[in-house]
């Protein structure tokens, strides 16, 4: 597990008196009614959880990653990390992406200041760094505060100022601003490199084709 996200665990256990799941639920989730987003599934839930899927390096094909019952998710970890691990629902990161779009606040429930959210996903790397970064951003893309900022237009679906962030284990969610559009894609399958894969691609490349103005 890597430093900074047992940092953060043991900052927010310090600052908020209280561990960072149960932190992130009383904050954020329960105030924006996400109701299906955690750390692990309990029991009564755990049969709607799909079974997630890789690639075998040797072979080529798909191969069982994660079962849905009795797999990584199936039960809360000992110790939840700040960068990753979440499992949740269509519905819910829609919840959450809606409340960035609309400046920090949902409804009538405000999580995070409009400058928050503006200096979160205004890109933060050098011109030097961005270019060194490429294999994972692409060149079209910075890095603002845990997530993907589009810097250049390089095809239809790179509309600058754009923001999000893709999942190795086969999520892609972005905000577009300027076209006041939310794309998600939630699959079962996983990541094969830092690319991503066609069926990304291509569900972007038909959410801005579809635009008619």
């Amino acid at each position: 597990m890597a430093a900074d996200t047992v940092a953060v665990a043991q900052i927010c256990r310090l600052a908020a008196g209280m561990p960072l799941g149960d932190f992130l639920r009383e904050r954020i989730f329960a105030p924006l009614g996400m109701v299906d987003t955690s750390f692990g599934v309990t029991a009564d839930k755990i049969d709607r959880l799909t079974t997630s899927y890789s690639v075998n390096w040797e072979t080529g094909a798909l191969a069982l990653y994660d079962a849905a019952a009795g797999g990584d998710w199936s039960d809360s970890p000992r110790f939840p990390a700040a960068a990753s691990g979440l499992v949740s629902t269509a519905d819910d990161y829609l919840a959450f992406a809606q409340m960035l779009m609309n400046g920090g606040r949902l409804g009538g429930q405000r999580i995070l200041s409009r400058p928050s959210v503006e200096m979160m996903t205004t890109n933060q790397l050098t011109a030097d760094q961005q270019k060194g970064a490429g294999l994972i951003l692409g060149e079209q893309n910075g890095w603002g505060f845990g997530m993907s900022v589009v810097t250049r237009r390089d095809a239809a679906s790179d509309s600058v100022g754009k923001y999000g962030w893709m999942g190795g284990l086969g999520s892609s969610w972005h905000n577009d601003p300027a076209e006041e559009m939310i794309t998600i894609l939630l699959t079962q399958r996983s990541f094969t490199s830092p690319t991503a894969p066609l069926v990304v691609q291509d569900f972007e490349t038909t959410a801005y084709q579809a635009i008619d103005d």
